[in-house]
């Protein structure tokens, strides 16, 4: 069986690339794809000391900075990949990488991140937080998205094979693309986060500080509750803005080692997430550290958290506390209910839920729903 790895593009070390590490170390012999690679040196041993061939947009100017400018480019230079001669064929798709040209005799397994998000259900608020809501730039914009659900479309049905990083990006594949999708939750590291049962008398928050993270509601709840201490991690573009909102009882420490991260999520009363995530690492870390969380109940965090049943006492012990509207209002509220339940929840079972998700699991998981896909054509076994 020659195989054959595509990733969408390779500029650093985060969610999706996680992903592909395991995925690498499960078809070790498989040769790698990306669209473009500039990875630094720190960063690239996630890669398994594999050099990926990129496409045409390798060389183009500024890419590696404006790399998302070239969208338009990128369905055209994901089938310029050769891919020919390979057996399997596996996507690390959340944008184009499922668009490669594969053929009859050949399986091709897509581990979708999600349809593009930008060109779907998230248009309108893409278009908003671009300042793309009018005028000419707004207009070609949306004629170009309109270009790139046409193409995905068209696309996915050359795919034989989708696995969903969650049941809410599944429900987003059938949505889109009609089509049903296995379930295989991304890995987490839950060993580096170690289990501290002691807590401190602050709650924690950690991000890219980028608009649909919410980190501005959440900091603008805890200002509105005093008495309270929040601790915000990270950095992006809306830094100046959160700060700006931050009262006294708000401490913005910007980007943070991740020994220093690791530290206040293990003493952190709980850890505080307002994004509609298609799955979520962070409160999985926060979770493995023995932490509860206090999050927005959709997306991929209603799949990671258990909530708190109607009997808080009554197994499974609960992890976190919802909320359901990404308000201000909505998350003092949650935080009220947290406080008025917290002997609920035990550190241990944070912990045990937070192991559900170790990356032994997901190799495991993952090469079985390859297995199975490879079964139904009549190929042999990986």
């Amino acid at each position: 069986m020659k195989t054959a790895i595509i990733h969408d593009w390779l500029v650093t070390y985060a969610g999706a690339e996680r992903v592909l590490e395991e995925m690498l170390q499960c078809f070790p012999e498989a040769d790698l794809f990306s669209l473009i690679d500039f990875v630094p040196a720190a960063q690239r041993a996630f890669l398994r000391g594999k050099t990926p061939t990129t496409s045409f947009m390798q060389k183009l100017p500024r890419v590696q900075s404006r790399y998302r400018n070239y969208l338009p480019l990128m369905p055209l230079a994901v089938e310029q990949f050769d891919l020919s001669r390979y057996d399997l064929i596996i996507s690390s798709s959340h944008a184009v990488a499922k668009g490669v040209l594969s053929g009859p005799d050949q399986l091709h397994v897509c581990m979708c991140y999600s349809p593009i998000r930008y060109a779907w259900d998230l248009q309108h608020q893409y278009l908003h937080e671009s300042g793309l809501t009018r005028g000419a730039k707004s207009w070609i914009a949306r004629l170009i998205l309109h270009y790139i659900r046409l193409w995905d479309c068209r696309t996915a049905n050359g795919v034989d094979q989708f696995i969903a990083i969650s049941g809410f990006i599944a429900r987003r594949i059938a949505k889109t693309y009609r089509r049903d999708a296995v379930i295989v939750y991304p890995p987490v590291d839950v060993e580096r986060f170690a289990l501290r049962e002691k807590k401190d008398d602050f709650y924690v928050t950690a991000s890219r500080l980028v608009p649909y993270k919410k980190i501005d509601l959440i900091v603008e709840a805890f200002s509105a509750m005093p008495g309270r201490s929040l601790v915000v991690i990270g950095d992006g573009p809306d830094l100046a803005k959160i700060r700006a909102k931050a009262g006294a009882n708000v401490r913005v420490l910007g980007f943070q080692d991740e020994e220093t991260l690791r530290d206040h999520l293990q003493r952190a009363r709980a850890f505080v997430f307002a994004a509609e995530e298609d799955f979520g690492i962070a409160p999985l870390e926060a979770q493995a550290c023995g932490t509860p969380v206090i999050a927005y109940g959709k997306g991929g965090a209603a799949e990671t958290i258990i909530g708190a049943p109607g009997n808080e006492r009554s197994p499974p012990r609960p992890t976190g506390v919802f909320f359901m509207e990404q308000t201000v209002r909505s998350i003092c509220a949650a935080v009220e209910r947290f406080e008025a339940t917290e002997s609920d929840f035990l550190p241990q079972a944070c912990r045990a839920n937070a192991l559900r998700f170790a990356p032994d699991r997901f190799r495991a998981e993952f090469k079985a729903a390859v297995t199975r896909s490879m079964a139904r054509t009549g190929r042999e076994s990986v």
